[in-house]
Formats: C-alpha cells, sequence, structure tokens
C-alpha cells in the first residue's frame, strides 16, 4: 500500500509539473481575416517568415511567444512539426543574411491575442482555453 501511494504521488507530481505542455492550442488570426484554411505546410511556411502577405495582398504580421515557453514549444512541435530551434534557425539565417525578418515576439498569451486582435494581417497562437471574441480561431490541435 506505501509503495502504491508513493507511485501514485509521484504520477501526480510528473503529470502537474508537464500541465503547461498539455495545454492545447489554436492559431489565431486578427479578425478581419476571413476565409482562411491553413495547410500544415503552409502554416509552417507562414511562421518560418516566408510568406510574406495573405492572398488578398495583405502583410502578415507573426507573433509568438519565446523560444523556451513550453506553449511555444508545444505548438511547433504539433502544429508546425518542427522544433523551436529549428524554427529559430530559419529567422536568424533569414535576418543575418537580409533577406528576411524575425517575427514579433510576445511576453505573454495575454499580450498574443491583444497584438493579433489589433494588428492587420496578425496571426500567433494562444491555448483553447484563452479565446475570445477578439481573435478568430482556425483551429485547434
Amino acid at each position: 500500500m506505501k509503495r502504491m501511494l508513493g507511485v501514485t504521488i509521484w504520477l501526480v507530481l510528473a503529470l502537474s509539473s508537464f500541465s503547461p505542455v498539455l495545454k492545447a492550442e489554436v492559431v489565431i488570426v486578427n479578425p478581419k481575416l476571413v476565409d482562411l484554411e491553413l495547410s500544415q505546410t503552409t502554416l509552417r511556411a507562414i511562421f518560418a517568415m516566408r510568406i510574406p502577405q495573405w492572398p488578398d495582398g495583405t502583410p502578415i504580421n507573426v507573433f509568438v511567444l519565446d523560444d523556451q515557453d513550453p506553449l511555444h514549444i508545444h505548438f511547433c512541435k504539433s502544429l508546425l512539426g518542427m522544433l523551436p530551434y529549428q524554427l529559430r534557425r530559419i529567422w536568424d539565417q533569414q535576418a543575418f543574411s537580409g533577406t528576411g525578418v524575425k517575427p514579433n515576439l510576445v511576453n505573454s498569451e495575454t499580450e498574443m491575442r491583444q497584438r493579433v486582435a489589433t494588428t492587420p494581417g496578425a496571426i500567433g497562437y494562444i491555448s483553447n482555453s484563452k479565446i475570445d471574441n477578439t481573435v478568430t480561431a482556425l483551429g485547434a490541435s
């Protein structure tokens, strides 16, 4: 019984330490962008800063959380199919070569939602639980 209790406590602690990583995220865009359906390939190209504008000509403004943020890590792995350092390498290479720019860095999901809501052509990601009517959700993981 004592051993089983120890295993149960260890399991609860282990799972609780990963709780930020287990959040499901959703891609959000500025509410003025309508009728968007993005494949994983297109989403990856947008977040790699390789597609500069939407089909209507509006510049794309990409917003991301810090590389070490658990939601950013999970977003990269689950929705982009890559690791954060791979994305960072692409951004750095483009910025240092003068062929591109880095995305806009935000400090929190609240700031992400606010900046996407108020920036024309903006795209980002937040936890499903943070969605409200100020942004348009494209899909959940």
